[in-house]
Formats: structure tokens, sequence, C-alpha cells
């Protein structure tokens, strides 16, 4: 079974403020309550921050780039629907952040214990940076680079 979703079935572009309930709506730790998730959704929208995957039916997933990581871009966050994952969704989020990143690196970082993310980094053309442990006590963070087109407007 191909579960790849055809390019035409989804754009993406700047999540807007009013959007911001509609991700928290697809985010599985924002639906078992984490307030603090849901108010770092309503300021990257706010600020502008975010990115959305809209489908026909409603946001398959968003995307966060931030310049304070060594003032690089750096993906914060990035968040599928669990509904779409698998489909390609999350590659081109990352490919948008890419794409719009004002530096020439972006980075991103993912826990040891997430394979989920870790495959699809390595198979979008991200390469490992380094590991740090004490982040999350027992699952080191990996972190990732992608060379990027610098000087490119956000999306």
């Amino acid at each position: 079974m191909d579960d790849a979703v055809d390019p035409g079935a989804f754009d993406v572009r700047r999540a807007r403020e009013a959007e911001a309930d509609a991700l928290i709506g697809i985010d599985p730790l924002c639906a078992e309550g984490d307030a603090g998730r849901q108010a770092s959704i309503r300021r990257w929208c706010l600020q502008g921050s975010a990115v959305v995957a809209q489908g026909p039916a409603g946001p398959l997933g968003y995307c966060v780039t931030e310049y304070t990581f060594f003032e690089q871009g750096f993906v914060a966050m990035l968040m599928v629907a669990p509904s779409a994952r698998g489909r390609g969704v999350g590659h081109r989020l990352l490919r948008a952040a890419a794409d719009s990143c004002t530096t020439s690196k972006l980075f991103t970082s993912a826990n040891v214990s997430n394979q989920p993310m870790q495959r699809l980094l390595r198979r979008s053309g991200w390469s490992p940076a380094g590991l740090l442990h004490g982040l999350d006590e027992g699952d080191p963070e990996l972190f990732y680079v992608c060379r990027t087109p610098t000087g490119r407007k956000p999306v």
C-alpha cells in the first residue's frame, strides 16, 4: 500500500494567529492537557514562526523555526497529526523550513528514542551534528544540520 500524500493534496504556508486552536487540536500533547504546549502554539502563531501543512479537511501538521540557537535557524518543533504521519507531510514541512531559513545552516534535534524523527531527518537530507546528554534524563538529544539557501524571505 502506498501511503504517500499527493503533493497537491495539501499546501504549506505561514500559520495565522487564528489557526492556533486548530493546531492545538492535532497535537497529542495538547490533547493530554499540556497547557505549556498550548501557550507555545499560540505564541508561535502570533509571532509568525510557524508554518502549517493544510489539507482539505484541516491542518495536517506544523513546523516552527526560530533563530535563537547561536543565531542560526532551529526547527524548534515539528508536529504531524498522528493520522497524517508517514505520508510526506513532515518532509514538506522540513523543506519549507529550509527554503525559508534566513541563515546558511538550519539545526534541529530529536531524542535518541525518537526513531521516526531520525529516519525523517536522514531521508530529508539532514546530517548528524552532535549528541547532548542531560536534557531528558536517560534519553540523549541528537542534533542535526541542514545546509540552506540563504537570504530567502520567509514563506
